[in-house]
């Protein structure tokens, strides 16, 4: 993966750490409300884990945004 994508994959999981702690929700929350494991969750939010699109619909449901906010890789500074 080059470093303008690796950057880009940090910057989505970490706005979606973000968008959870501004929430007050907890990893085991989301994990749960998506069904997989807390170290599963953990993963994505260090963005070890590719997700599909299809998850990424559901944790921006989950934390009552839109997936633009998401996605917006500039925010993650």
């Amino acid at each position: 993966m080059n470093t303008t994508l690796s950057n880009k994959v940090k910057a989505v999981a970490a706005n979606i750490r973000r968008k959870r702690e501004t929430l007050n929700y907890t990893q085991e929350y989301l994990a749960a409300k998506l069904k997989i494991s807390q170290n599963a969750y953990s993963k994505i939010e260090l963005g070890y884990t590719k997700i599909t699109v299809e998850r990424l619909f559901q944790i921006a449901e989950i934390l009552e945004t839109n997936l633009a906010d998401l996605i917006e890789y500039n925010k993650a500074a």
